[in-house]
């Protein structure tokens, strides 16, 4: 089987449930919409399913002029894109970005979701957050993703993580954009440029795990013997961490599919 995409998906809202697409457009941020939505405390800090797990009960599907959220035990709430004109000073790892508020009426959602105060803010046009320069060139940048665009995983390191593991471990765990088949475990990690469909993108950086990993994507329960990220450790350490898959971003814009070919360029 040659290398193709399996699965696409967005996560509109950082930490909340995924969606799986068809099609999607790719720019200079990433997939459409992934990721353009987050969390923040009291402080302005972000929050995410590494201190919620709940979050991954959260459904948020995005609109022309807005989102849509659901969750277990409240009510639909729909939204409007904020216009901009309130605007908040944001922490997302060591980036600090002034961000679209979205709103008392989903930070109130949110708030009683959660048990804790917390307020939705918007990556629109006017955020600017640049995507690390070790590792990235002039101009990239990226929205709420933890560091960059794209994330890429091969199926077939999923499963044999499971294989470890000794139980089947769902790739939405790990909350890729993009699930490639027909590649040995791990051939990621010695791309350096690949395309999808029309678009061309850097492969930049071993993506790094956290207890994330450890949550499980239907329930929001973390697991009790710490799994995958225990067994990852015994074998996918490094110098920087834990990896599991690669951070890319794209150099163009244009539309990609699934069951797109995946051609390694270098």
């Amino acid at each position: 089987m040659s290398a193709r995409l399996a699965v696409l998906a967005c996560y509109p809202v950082k930490s909340c449930a995924g969606m799986a697409l068809d099609a999607a457009t790719v720019g200079a941020r990433g997939l459409a919409g992934d990721r353009s939505w987050m969390l923040v405390d009291a402080e302005g800090r972000f929050v995410t399913g590494r201190q919620e797990g709940r979050l991954v009960q959260v459904s948020a599907r995005p609109g022309p002029d807005g989102l849509e959220l659901a969750a277990p035990g409240m009510p639909t709430l729909r939204i409007r894109l904020p216009d901009g004109s309130a605007r908040s000073t944001v922490t997302v790892w060591r980036d600090t970005v002034d961000a679209a508020d979205a709103g008392d009426a989903a930070a109130e959602w949110f708030s009683h979701f959660l048990g804790r105060t917390v307020r939705l803010v918007h990556a629109d046009a006017a955020m600017q957050r640049p995507v690390d320069p070790d590792h990235a060139q002039p101009g990239d940048e990226v929205g709420f993703a933890d560091g960059y665009p794209v994330l890429l995983l091969s199926r077939a390191a999923v499963d044999e993580l499971s294989d470890r593991v000794g139980r089947p471990m769902d790739w939405r765990r790990f909350r890729p954009n993009l699930l490639i088949e027909g590649v040995p475990a791990h051939a990621e990690d010695s791309w350096r440029r690949v395309r999808i469909g029309a678009v061309e993108f850097d492969v930049v950086k071993p993506c790094v795990r956290c207890v994330f990993t450890t949550v499980d994507p239907d329930s929001g329960e973390r697991d009790g013997a710490g799994e995958p990220l225990r067994t990852l450790a015994s074998y996918r350490r490094g110098p920087k961490g834990v990896t599991f898959g690669q951070n890319l971003i794209a150099r163009g814009s244009g539309t990609i599919a699934v069951g797109d070919a995946v051609v390694v360029l270098d």
